[in-house]
């Protein structure tokens, strides 16, 4: 992807501080940055609440929303993946509840070589 001139970039609504132990434990070359209560998320229409009965599924795995995310809204966002070209113009996307399922990267990277083949 970066041979095409494009950044991979995450957002995740989890406090900053959270964010950076997954860059470090992982080594992640990428960065991602915090939406906090899923004000992006929310304008996409990708958040939803953590009904009761999941919020106690959460607690009993020891995944503490309120501690990751700093606040006790209990929203989550759908997974979703945006390929955008240099102007901001959404070229693909993906998005499914199923948070297992994910974009192909290597649809991503055909819909990157079509933007350069456009001179993006």
């Amino acid at each position: 992807m970066k041979g095409l001139g494009a950044e991979f970039i995450a957002i995740s609504p989890e406090l900053p501080d959270n964010s950076l132990s997954l860059v470090d434990k992982y080594s992640l070359k990428y960065q991602i940055l915090s939406d906090i209560e899923n004000k992006v998320a929310n304008e996409f229409g990708l958040s939803y609440l953590v009904e009761d009965e999941l919020q106690q599924a959460y607690k009993n795995l020891g995944i503490d929303l309120v501690k990751s995310q700093g606040n006790d809204n209990y929203e989550l966002p759908v997974p979703a993946t945006y390929v955008v070209d240099i102007k901001g113009n959404i070229i693909l996307s993906y998005v499914n509840t199923d948070y297992t399922k994910r974009m192909e990267p290597q649809e991503a990277i055909e819909a990157l070589e079509r933007i350069e083949h456009l001179g993006y």
